[in-house]
């Protein structure tokens, strides 16, 4: 490790913020975050009880009434100081998330830039939050509709986006005048911490957001989750979680926002610019090395232009540099932990038993630290375990077809539906594309789509609710109507 990590690990608070305060836990436990690029420990930090989780809940509670009489205004000056700490901290943010997640630091720059819109954009609608005014049909009084703060929320946010997951719940119900509690990902709390202590510096006042490390989530959660006085849960994970969370907050009948799993089809037809493709394919399979819930998982190419679509994306593909994601010039960096590797071998030797063939890469890296090469299988068949799951790591895989209806079928062939790729030079086939593909948001001829001021969120098990976006604020609010008589 350098000294200029060491230097900013030694700034990252290890305790439990609660109520304004650096706190420990009741019991004084602790947990090892680690380098999944090396497995070395790179910080103990604070491991929270349900006991923990309580008293943080306790003091959004408490603060939950000034927060929301805040005026607009202050809660906007807020979140924009907010982001200019984020910009003015950019390099220490993003090495932060590369040390403790693995992915290349020039994605993690980006990583910083797309977490800090968030903020920004949020600064910005909180004070557009609007209703309406005016008579009713009957013309013997007035109808006032307004929207208030939702109330206190709790966010568990997911291991693979831990700067952008983390602004992409607080900003809004920050803007909305919601309390929060988050709990950051066991496997990468580091950023989440550094980044309240930004908060913090912004002017954001004590219990209005709090923060709860924990190897214990289930327990953790549950009592916050079962507690009457919480009106709000958004999670981003996996499906499976999801659903269990879901049931969980249905006893409060509370708001909850879901973005949940994902198997994105990446669809290219025989007219497609395939330097386009190709260069989208890149982008949507190993950004973050393909741990994203937007990856693109299955890559459905006409059967006119798929040997030549797999040959020129297989030169790019062997050609990636792996390694620690501090070094220059490096793009695919290991993976989360052995889990994650095991998985992807697994997926691989499937599809390869079933008929299909592995074009480059294919193995783990043996050696220090959770990497996989990053990987091309073609001619993979229909059952194949990979078209079904989740990948979540560097392997692109590709199979075939022959119409037009048929790509349809084949893209909605999943339970999932959060993103769609399709490339074509058709417009009409385009549009087409746009309301045939059961997803909730698509990139047409672009390999990513992800953007603050766009509604993040899918469809059927992907999830429920929608983050960013004009539509991002009222996920934090509730309408309420009031008559006046003449």
């Amino acid at each position: 490790m350098t000294d200029s990590e060491s230097d900013l690990l030694a700034r990252v608070p290890t305790q439990l913020f609660i109520d304004g305060q650096w706190t420990d836990a009741a019991d004084a436990r602790t947990f090892a975050v680690r380098d999944p690029a090396t497995g070395a420990v790179i910080r103990e930090i604070a491991d929270a009880s349900p006991a923990d989780g309580l008293r943080a809940l306790d003091a959004a509670v408490a603060a939950q009434e000034a927060w929301a009489a805040t005026a607009p205004r202050e809660r906007s000056d807020i979140l924009r100081r907010a982001f200019d700490l984020v910009r003015a901290h950019a390099e220490d943010l993003a090495l932060l998330m590369t040390l403790e997640m693995g992915k290349p630091l020039a994605e993690a720059r980006g990583e910083v830039a797309y977490g800090g819109e968030f903020l920004r954009w949020f600064s910005e609608e909180a004070v557009r939050v609007a209703g309406r005014y005016g008579s009713n049909p009957e013309g013997t009084g007035r109808v006032v509709v307004s929207q208030r703060p939702v109330g206190p929320c709790f966010f568990i946010t997911p291991w693979n986006f831990p700067l952008a997951m983390a602004t992409r719940k607080i900003a809004p119900a920050l803007a909305a005048g919601c309390t929060v509690v988050i709990k950051p990902a066991e496997l990468t709390p580091l950023t989440t911490l550094f980044f309240t202590q930004l908060l913090v510096e912004a002017g954001v006042p004590a219990g209005v957001v709090n923060v709860v490390t924990t190897t214990s989530s289930g327990d953790v959660s549950a009592p916050i989750i079962a507690d009457p006085r919480l009106r709000k849960l958004s999670f981003t994970g996996s499906t499976p979680v999801g659903r269990k969370l879901m049931a969980q907050a249905a006893e409060g009948v509370l708001r909850v926002s879901m973005e949940l799993g994902g198997n994105a089809p990446f669809v290219v037809f025989d007219d497609a610019d395939l330097d386009k493709a190709v260069d989208g394919a890149m982008l949507a399979k190993f950004r973050n090395i393909g741990q994203a819930c937007t990856a693109a998982n299955r890559f459905i190419v006409h059967e006119a232009v798929a040997s030549e679509f797999s040959r020129r994306v297989s030169e790019r593909v062997a050609a990636m540099t792996i390694g620690r994601g501090t070094e220059d010039g490096v793009q695919i960096g290991p993976l989360i932990d052995d889990r994650a590797v095991a998985k992807a071998g697994e997926l691989v030797a499937d599809a390869v038993e079933r008929g299909a063939r592995v074009v480059t890469g294919g193995h783990a890296v043996e050696g220090e630290g959770t990497f996989y090469e990053p990987t091309v299988v073609e001619g993979v068949t229909a059952g194949s375990a990979i078209l079904r799951e989740e990948i979540f790591g560097p392997v692109l895989a590709i199979s075939t077809f022959s119409d037009e209806d048929e790509a349809v079928r084949l893209a909605n062939d999943t339970e999932y539906g959060l993103v769609s790729y399709v490339f074509t030079q058709d417009l009409a086939r385009g549009h087409r594309m746009i309301d045939r593909l059961e997803t909730g948001m698509m990139g047409l001829n672009v390999g990513v789509v992800s953007n603050a001021a766009a509604p993040f969120g899918g469809v059927k098990q992907s999830g429920v609710g929608r983050e960013g976006g004009l539509e991002g604020i009222h996920e934090y609010l509730s309408v309420k109507y009031t008559l006046i008589p003449n």
